[in-house]
């Protein structure tokens, strides 16, 4: 689960990483009235959605009066944002954050998420702070330090000191870095956090280091340790779809292919996905049904799969272990009739109960294309689709 920069900031302040001070806003009129209440003369105009790449796409503005931030937030509110993160349709923008400006002397990056290699912490920190970051990891990747965090020491200050070398942390300031980084590995660690940046991370003319942005995700599965966390979430920014399957239990996510996939079990759903890609076609979705699926959680996923118009073609491959194939044959017939379905159908059923599964299916009088294997399933449901 993602959250809003100004959302994440709050976290920070919260946990001892300096940030500016700043307001969210939903109109144009809250806007100029964060302004006046911060005070100042330069303001940051920033546009809130779950995606990098606002500057670049003309979603961070710098306002030196009242009118400039009426301005922008006019341009920016309701403007369908394009980054590097969003597909070409962009991101339409609900939400404003006002935040006083700051003197900058240098930037930096710093990220922190989880390695799986390693199963550990990973720590990230760059000079090369600033819009540009992704180019630097692209083309310069060796000016990304990396340190692996040991989940028994922590971050230590002797990792710290390394990283400060390496990327050329003011050593004047190294006890504030060191207070910085080790407050957010903490925050990181008790929020059951992903991944967090901070890109930048300036300097201030003052010698004085800021939070100037702030990213953060979080494991889903961790949500039920964190009411606090998961009241954050802005629907507005996810998938409708993928939104509507989290109602029903459903691992939902969306491709680009044109077949639709039910299957019960990630790994075979992701062995259902390599295996029509073997034979040519391409996976509209992951979904995901899970181990308890009834005959409604399997009505609901069809209307989701088939949300998608550029879809040709449904498999529905199960492995029954906790799952009956029979509750699943129920369900594709119940679904199959309540949606109308015209599209090809191809089904695959091995395991508990796959003999009556098979009945249920032959007998419903749907046209349905029955499979004896993975293979027998995908070549049947490429055809299909072409």
């Amino acid at each position: 689960m993602k959250i809003h920069e100004y959302q994440a900031k709050n976290l920070f302040r919260k946990n001892g990483i300096p940030v500016l001070g700043g307001i969210a806003c939903f109109s144009v009129k809250e806007a100029v009235e964060a302004s006046i209440k911060l005070g100042g003369e330069i303001w940051a105009v920033k546009a809130q959605i779950h995606a990098g790449g606002r500057g670049k796409g003309g979603g961070v503005k710098i306002a030196k009066s009242l009118n400039d931030v009426k301005d922008h937030a006019e341009e920016i509110l309701g403007m369908k944002l394009v980054t590097h993160q969003t597909d070409k349709n962009g991101q339409v923008v609900r939400r404003l954050f006002i935040e006083q400006g700051a003197s900058i002397q240098k930037e930096f990056y710093v990220g922190m998420l989880v390695d799986r290699s390693s199963q550990r912490v990973c720590l990230m920190a760059s000079s090369e702070g600033g819009m540009n970051i992704e180019d630097v990891a692209n083309k310069t990747p060796e000016k990304i330090n990396k340190v692996l965090i040991d989940p028994i020491e922590g971050l230590t200050n002797e990792d710290i000191k390394k990283v400060s070398q390496i990327i050329s942390f003011p050593q004047c300031d190294l006890s504030e870095i060191t207070t910085l980084l080790q407050n957010l590995y903490k925050l990181f660690n008790s929020t059951d956090a992903s991944l967090v940046e901070i890109n930048p991370l300036i300097l201030t003319t003052a010698n004085h280091f800021l939070a100037l942005d702030a990213k953060m995700s979080f494991d889903d599965n961790s949500l039920f340790r964190h009411s606090e966390i998961e009241v954050l979430r802005d629907l507005d920014e996810e998938d409708p779809l993928v939104t509507k399957a989290s109602k029903y239990d459903l691992s939902y996510v969306p491709l680009d292919g044109n077949i639709g996939c039910l299957v019960n079990g990630a790994g075979l759903a992701m062995a259902t996905m390599d295996i029509i890609k073997l034979y040519g076609g391409n996976p509209a979705n992951f979904l995901d049904v899970g181990g308890g699926a009834t005959t409604e959680k399997v009505t609901e996923a069809f209307k989701i799969m088939l949300s998608n118009a550029n879809l040709r073609a449904i498999l529905v491959n199960i492995f029954g272990g906790i799952m009956r194939c029979d509750v699943i044959a129920s369900g594709v017939v119940k679904a199959a009739r309540e949606v109308k379905l015209t599209l090809p159908l191809v089904v695959r059923l091995e395991g508990t109960n796959a003999d009556l599964g098979k009945r249920i299916l032959t007998e419903s009088g749907l046209e349905i294309i029955s499979a004896n294997s993975m293979d027998d399933a995908a070549r049947n449901v490429v055809t299909a689709a072409s």
